[in-house]
This record gives C-alpha cells, sequence and structure tokens, in this order.
C-alpha cells in the first residue's frame, strides 16, 4: 500500500470470525484509539461488523457485539480477525461479504488465521501475505498461488495481513504513520510501554518443532546448550561432548536438519541476540559485544553486517528517537454507528 493512499485510511472495520484471538484484535483497535486520544481529534473511527450481525465469541470465551456488514457502508480497510480452528468457522457469509468489499475497491486485511479467509474468499491470488507459523505449512499447499511469508506482517498493494499475538500492534503503527506521523507514532508507542516499532522486515521467530517436526531430540539438546551459553560461547568439542556424541556425528546433524554447521547456527544465535539488545536495550555496543560472546567490536560488527546487511550502529538508528516532549492528552469522545469504544 503506498503511502499516499495509508494517509487516506480513516474508517476501519474489522470483521471478527467465531473463536477469533482476543489480543490480536485489541491490540489492533487500540492503536487507532490511542491516536485519537493524543491527537485530541477523531481521526480514526472503527466498525465491527459480521454478516448478519449480532454477538460473536472470542477464542478466551468473551463475546463482543458487531452490526451488520451491508450497513456499514464502504469503509476505507476490513481486517477479517481469525483465531482457533478457522477452517470451519470460515462461512460462506463470511467469503461473500469480502468478495463484496473487494468488489467496492475497499482494501482488505486479517489478522492471525484471518488470512485464510481471504485466501479461502480467492482475494490473495497473485499477493504476498503473512500468517500465524502454524498455519503456514498447511496454507501453503491449499493456496499455491499465494506467496506466505515469515515476516510478522506483510504489506501487499492493498492488502494488508498480520500475524497474531501483538504484532497487529506493530502492524498498525507502521500503517498510520504516514498519516499521524513518526512523532505521533513514537508517542503512541511510549503509552503501550513499546520500546522498538517492528517494522516489515521483522520476522516471526518459528520453534524449531515446529519447522523440523519429529526432528532428532539430539539436536535439541545441543541448540538449548547454545541458547544457554551466549556470553562465553562453548566449542564444537564441549558442545559434542555435553551432548555424548562425536564431532562428525554433531556436523551430520545439523547438515541434515538444518543445512548448516555448528558453528554457524550458533553465530546465528549470538547474532539475533544481539539484534535483539540493540533494538530494544539501551546497552552499548561494546557491552552487546561481550554479551553475546564476541572478542571484539570490530570482529562483531564484521559478522552482523554480513548476516543482517547494516553495521550495529546503523542498526541502533533504526529505533525511533523518543520525544524531548509528550503533548497533554486530551480525551475524545468517538461514537460512530457500529463502532467499538
Amino acid at each position: 500500500m503506498v503511502p499516499a493512499r495509508s494517509a487516506t485510511l480513516a474508517h476501519f472495520a474489522f470483521m471478527p470470525l467465531p473463536n477469533f484471538t482476543m489480543i490480536a484484535f485489541t491490540n489492533a483497535i487500540e492503536v487507532l484509539r490511542m491516536a485519537n486520544y493524543l491527537s485530541g481529534q477523531p481521526l480514526y473511527r472503527w466498525s465491527i461488523i459480521s454478516p448478519q450481525g449480532g454477538q460473536v465469541m472470542a477464542s478466551n470465551g468473551l463475546s463482543i457485539d458487531t452490526g451488520p456488514a451491508e450497513c456499514v457502508g464502504q469503509p476505507d480497510i476490513v481486517f477479517v480477525c481469525g483465531g482457533v480452528d478457522v477452517q470451519h468457522v470460515t462461512t460462506a457469509d463470511h467469503l461473500s461479504t469480502l468478495r463484496r468489499f473487494a468488489r467496492m475497491g475497499v482494501a482488505l486485511g486479517s489478522l492471525c488465521t484471518g488470512t485464510y479467509a481471504l485466501a479461502k474468499a480467492g482475494l490473495l491470488a497473485g499477493y504476498a501475505c503473512a500468517i500465524h507459523w502454524e498455519n503456514m505449512s498447511a496454507l501453503k499447499e491449499e493456496f499455491p498461488s499465494t506467496r506466505f511469508l515469515k515476516e510478522l506482517f506483510v504489506i501487499d498493494r492493498d492488502r494488508v495481513t498480520c500475524t497474531g499475538g501483538v504484532a497487529p500492534l506493530d502492524m498498525m503503527l507502521n500503517l498510520i504513520t504516514a498519516r499521524v506521523g513518526t512523532a505521533r507514532v513514537t508517542q503512541i508507542a511510549e503509552q503501550f510501554v513499546v520500546e522498538h516499532v517492528r517494522d516489515t522486515s521483522a520476522q516471526q521467530r518459528m520453534p524449531l518443532v515446529a519447522r523440523l517436526g519429529s526432528a532428532n531430540k539430539s539436536l535439541f539438546e545441543v541448540i538449548a546448550l547454545m541458547e544457554n551459553n551466549i556470553e562465553e560461547p562453548l566449542s564444537r568439542e564441549e558442545l559434542a561432548r555435553l551432548a555424548n556424541m562425536s564431532q562428525r556425528q554433531l556436523q551430520r546433524l545439523f547438515h541434515e536438519h538444518l543445512g548448516m554447521t555448528p558453528t554457524h547456527y550458533y553465530l546465528t544465535l549470538r547474532l539475533r541476540r544481539a539484534r535483539e539488545l540493540l533494538l530494544q536495550t539501551d546497552m552499548s555496543i561494546m557491552q552487546i559485544t561481550m554479551a553475546c560472546g564476541f572478542q571484539s567490536a570490530c570482529h562483531f560488527s564484521k559478522s552482523y553486517r554480513d548476516a543482517f546487511g547494516n553495521a550495529p550502529t546503523g542498526e541502533r538508528r533504526k529505533r525511533i528517537a523518543p520525544l524531548s516532549g509528550v503533548d497533554t492528552p486530551v480525551v475524545v469522545a468517538v461514537a460512530p454507528s457500529l463502532s467499538a469504544h
């Protein structure tokens, strides 16, 4: 979605499916609420809809009221919100509703497993999209014309798809930046005690068990050793000894299941930890160098640049600079038709 279109988004509609995930749903809406609150004006309104209206129950047992989709008019963007057992709770009415909005030229999005509904409606063919890692393998098989990426959220033309959990908060902050500006997004993040707003390059960290299935149990034991020894990395010889295997067996294990050497995987773990510290803490680069087991800042910087295409100093500049002052919040009452407060 080009910034010019993002800047025009004002009316958001959310269509929760039965058993939708509440955390993803509320994280998305709270960004809009806080934008209104801090700006002192109703920049955004949101409508909660379903095909016929009525209550929809979330996976945590709480229910929300929805209005009939046909009464919402033409929102700027519609997000379908998924959750548990999405294949069975997505009905023909949901699909026809989404197709009707698509014919109207409305931008479409999804939260959590809601991507399935868009794909099932035939509205993601030729698009790149995001989906929760638990569903990725199955959906790749079912919808071969759609590119399922590992990113937390994907914005591809008029489709905005997002994984679950707290990722919708990052997605919405990115989406509204074109309209409210970086300074306001910083304020919103501060209100939510978010130290770093992730962008479209951020990827899901898929658990190994999800990626490898029934991989050798010994592999997980070795990786646990690595994760518990980041600051003072173990040698390949020590890893093999502690895992009760030979170094040759260790090499073969990583090559068969991960396609890389143990040394490469260990380095990747340490660099990933370094990136988290760079983006989420105020530790100095030298402190991070030592905390992640590098003997010199020069070695760390070169390894980091090779892995992420950017030096540690450049990565740190990605963090949104905190404002020197914070506007006095003004409470705004927003009460559009079918809207949540």
